[in-house]
């Protein structure tokens, strides 16, 4: 959904399936043959947990990479369109589910095609106007009645990922300044936990799944496979891994964040990206560069 060049993707999982658009071709073939005649072309992005492939001028194919993301099919399809119609901006529309067959073990979908691009953090036009509509998403988003809604993936108590923090730290090493992080980390972890109601919340706001407009306005926010209800203050990483610091007040205020929620969200980005770059330091240099952009963002703004 993003206009990505297609490129030869490097295998970021040990449980990774092979897939290319040979495989789509024949997938869309027997599923749905009314698209059989429409080019198929892979689509390269910095997502970890999915395949894409442009289906003719209108259509992308979503395909679970390993058997870890194979949930997120029957969750988005299950949600999206229920989230879609409350929301400010475009979210991906479902058009179709594939079946498990003998060339492809998981569900898969196909998905109408929104316009739009990445942004890149150090380079956002508009920083403001971008901040004031991330804003008004996370706030519309939240004020969805939770119904059913499933726990979020990052929907739990910060401290939960305490151990999974400081292994990532340790294994980076040199590479940053441990003591500093892990300063920075405990004071999030002093932060008091969400007691407020669960909340609808995305959970993965990145560059990656945010598309922007002609001036930079926000035109649709992708990939709702962490999606679910629970403390919103995940929503928040994306004043750090996108916004500038002189936008972080204004996307603050549309959000209406306090300072326990803003130091829960804080410690969400620093944790996020800890966790992401040794895992990803050599196999997706774009999330591995944006934890890096987060980590000197966050050590920055404390001084």
């Amino acid at each position: 959904m993003s206009a990505f060049h297609s490129r030869s993707p490097r295998r970021m999982h040990a449980d990774e399936a092979d897939v290319d658009a040979p495989l789509v071709r024949r997938l869309v073939a027997r599923r749905f043959p009314e698209w059989a005649g429409l080019p198929v072309r892979r689509l390269a992005s910095s997502g970890t947990e999915n395949a894409m492939f442009r289906l003719g001028p209108r259509l992308v194919v979503r395909l679970p990479r390993r058997p870890g993301a194979v949930p997120d099919v029957v969750h988005e399809q299950r949600w999206l369109p229920r989230l879609g119609p409350l929301l400010p901006v475009a979210v991906p529309e479902p058009l179709g589910v594939g079946e498990p067959d003998e060339d492809f073990p998981w569900p898969w979908s196909v998905y109408r095609w929104l316009e739009g691009r990445n942004p890149v953090a150090g380079a956002v036009e508009e920083p403001r106007r971008l901040a004031v509509d991330l804003g008004t998403f996370v706030r519309s988003l939240r004020r969805v009645a939770p119904w059913d809604g499933p726990p979020g993936h990052r929907g739990g108590p910060l401290r939960d990922r305490d151990e999974p923090t400081r292994a990532a730290v340790a294994e980076l090493g040199a590479r940053v300044d441990a003591a500093a992080v892990t300063a920075l980390w405990e004071r999030a972890l002093d932060a008091p936990a969400h007691t407020g109601a669960a909340v609808w919340a995305h959970g993965d706001l990145s560059p990656g799944n945010v598309l922007v407009g002609p001036g930079g306005a926000l035109r649709a926010v992708i990939d709702f496979g962490t999606a679910g209800v629970g403390d919103p203050a995940a929503d928040l990483i994306v004043a750090w891994n996108l916004l500038p610091g002189h936008a972080r007040d204004t996307f603050r205020r549309t959000v209406g964040a306090d300072d326990a929620e803003w130091a829960r969200g804080r410690g969400w980005a620093l944790s996020v990206s800890l966790i992401q770059l040794p895992y990803y330091w050599d196999t997706n240099p774009a999330l591995a560069e944006n934890s890096r952009h987060v980590i000197t963002e966050i050590l920055a703004e404390a001084g």
